[in-house]
């Protein structure tokens, strides 16, 4: 089993910045595709980016392309989000997933960490 836990969520004005830590632990930590997903109220989860095992490849949704960045330090099984010229429709509850690389689905998620965006 591994366990997921965000931190370093916040509130931040539009235009700011804000770095997203994913700490990985449990069993096996090795060999884990790190991603973010987000939640807005009343909306459905919708996924952030991803980053590759080990840190070669990452992948972005159009709304944060050029503005989020994900990275990782596999000597800490600790993946970031770092989140640059916010907006107030990036306000959500934002999740880190793991799962292995090479699955399609993504098998443990944390609890999740709120990011609020003020205009």
């Amino acid at each position: 089993q591994v366990q997921v836990v965000e931190s370093g969520g916040g509130l931040v004005q539009s235009g700011g910045s804000l770095r997203l830590s994913c700490a990985a632990s449990g069993r096996t930590t090795s060999s884990l595709r790190m991603g973010w997903f987000r939640q807005a109220p009343g909306k459905e989860r919708d996924f952030v980016g991803s980053i590759s095992w080990p840190g070669g490849s990452t992948y972005y949704s159009n709304s944060v392309k050029g503005r989020f960045t994900i990275s990782r330090d596999n000597a800490k099984n600790t993946a970031y989000l770092q989140m640059n010229s916010l907006l107030p429709e990036d306000t959500a509850v934002y999740y880190c997933a793991a799962t292995p690389q090479g699955l399609g689905n993504w098998l443990y998620w944390g609890q999740g960490t709120q990011v609020t965006v003020s205009s």
